[in-house]
């Protein structure tokens, strides 16, 4: 396989890991920040939108631990417990993550903005709400800035847009932290337009609706993580471009003559089982060829990305592969 920097593998692949966790722990200091801002601001004010944001940056500081969590333990090397390595650990803890911004930041807000909405009570203060929302838009704004430059340069590497490269990444930590911070943004202005019309009206209902509205843009968002990090857990392939360039790579081996089987199982973030079969050059005996295909197996894993390689003689009829169609 080719070097680390134009492997095709990654494109299954975070950048690095310090840039995943460096966009994590920008994210986890703004979050805390805001969550205690916000939470005073609520108190202070009673606008029901207002706690619906705290409830909102509280879980978001709460996931970036079980994503922090997420990628020290999918980290450890392979054993022999583990021959595929520990990396799916990632795609658990991550899904903890998930459910947890639904059930905290969407079941919260949802809920107080139908009690806002049975039992209205109004609120005050609203420039002390104003301030701390402004403050909270730039600093989640920056944690948004550097999970959005990791996410485009990816993208770029990869030749894809950012929405698709977010979604097929293998990394679920800064998809996460990168949906998370885009609906802490659009949130903030829906809090806001809900404080104001709550202040225009004088009717607690306009903020009542922006604590639902925002509650429901979480469930979204924690919907879309749960199902990724599902797709992972259960055994999702590389895509056809990886598929192709590992194929490529195979087949340009000196000890290859034809593929006729290949399997790339993601095992982690930006890690693959590579497993298939081919037809060796020649008519090597069985011992020679059982020595062609061990080093054949050495030499794949030792790209970083492949975690485990096994490769086996194809049988005379099968059929040789062919890339796929893009």
């Amino acid at each position: 396989m080719t070097a680390p920097e134009s492997d095709p593998i990654a494109a299954v692949a975070p950048a690095s890991g310090g840039e995943s966790s460096l966009t994590v722990i920008v994210a986890f200091a703004a979050n805390v920040l805001i969550a205690v801002a916000k939470t005073v601001a609520a108190v202070m004010t009673g606008a029901a939108s207002m706690l619906a944001e705290a409830a909102h940056s509280w879980a978001d500081a709460g996931n970036e631990v079980f994503l922090l969590i997420a990628q020290r333990r999918a980290a450890r090397e392979p054993d022999a417990s583990h021959p595929l390595g520990y990396g799916r650990e990632i795609y658990i803890w991550s899904l903890f993550a998930a459910i947890g911004l639904f059930a905290v930041g969407a079941g919260v807000s949802i809920t107080h903005g139908v009690q806002g909405l049975i039992n209205p009570e109004p609120a005050s203060n609203f420039v002390i709400a104003y301030v701390v929302l402004g403050v909270a838009f730039v600093l989640e704004g920056i944690s948004f800035l550097q999970a959005s430059r990791q996410v485009k340069a990816a993208a770029a590497r990869t030749d894809r847009d950012v929405w698709t490269h977010l979604m097929r990444t293998s990394d679920p930590t800064v998809r996460a932290v990168y949906l998370e911070d885009a609906a802490a943004l659009v949130g903030i202005v829906i809090a806001v337009a809900g404080i104001a019309g709550h202040q225009l009206t004088g009717s607690p209902v306009p903020d009542a609706i922006a604590s639902i509205l925002v509650g429901i843009l979480l469930a979204v968002i924690s919907i879309l993580l749960i199902d990724r990090n599902r797709r992972f857990l259960v055994g999702e392939v590389a895509d056809d471009r990886v598929w192709n360039a590992a194929l490529a790579e195979l087949s340009a081996q000196p000890e290859v003559e034809r593929v006729t089987e290949l399997r790339l199982s993601l095992v982690g973030a930006g890690r693959v089982f590579l497993s298939g079969a081919v037809d060796l050059v020649g008519n090597a005996d069985e011992r020679t060829a059982s020595l062609q295909l061990a080093a054949l197996e050495r030499r794949l894993t030792k790209n970083p990305f492949v975690v485990l390689a096994l490769i086996s003689l194809s049988a005379p009829d099968d059929r040789t592969l062919e890339p796929h169609a893009i």
